[in-house]
């Protein structure tokens, strides 16, 4: 769940950058930013405790920080692809709402501007510091 207000983070932010203030508009784009931002947080750690649970089968007792590092290492690889390809699909589609001009426009750059800014820093989160936390969170069990 930390993704979450990570990812709520960087959507403030581009909301402070285009001078946006809160309405039931952008309030519908955080919530599916918040959506978003837990799937793919959940998915990262899934595979991260799939690539544990294989070495940790693998090496027994003999399990040590070293082999924690090559799990999370491949974890954290397997799911670059798929997070990247989430992120530019919903970029793509969301940046010509950003750039669109006309009736409706002001209201739907409201919605997806919340979700352009909230992606880029959930992505970071999702690929650096859950890894990061992860390790951290496991390697206190290891002597």
């Amino acid at each position: 769940m930390l993704s979450v207000p990570f990812a709520l983070t960087g959507g403030f932010w581009l909301m402070e950058l285009l001078g946006y203030n809160m309405s039931v508009a952008v309030g519908v784009g955080f919530i599916a930013l918040a959506g978003v931002a837990a799937e793919t947080g959940v998915v990262m750690l899934i595979y991260l405790d799939i690539a544990y649970e294989k070495y940790k089968a693998q090496y027994g007792d003999q399990f040590n920080r070293d082999h924690l590092q090559a799990a999370i290492e491949e974890g954290a690889a397997l799911r670059v692809r798929p997070k990247m390809m989430t992120v530019v699909a919903i970029m793509a589609g969301l940046m010509p709402i950003m750039w669109s001009h006309g009736t409706g426009s002001e209201v739907m750059k409201r919605i997806a501007a919340p979700m352009v800014g909230g992606m880029v820093s959930a992505t970071i989160l999702t690929l650096i510091v859950v890894p990061a936390i992860y390790g951290i969170w496991k390697g206190r069990k290891i002597k």
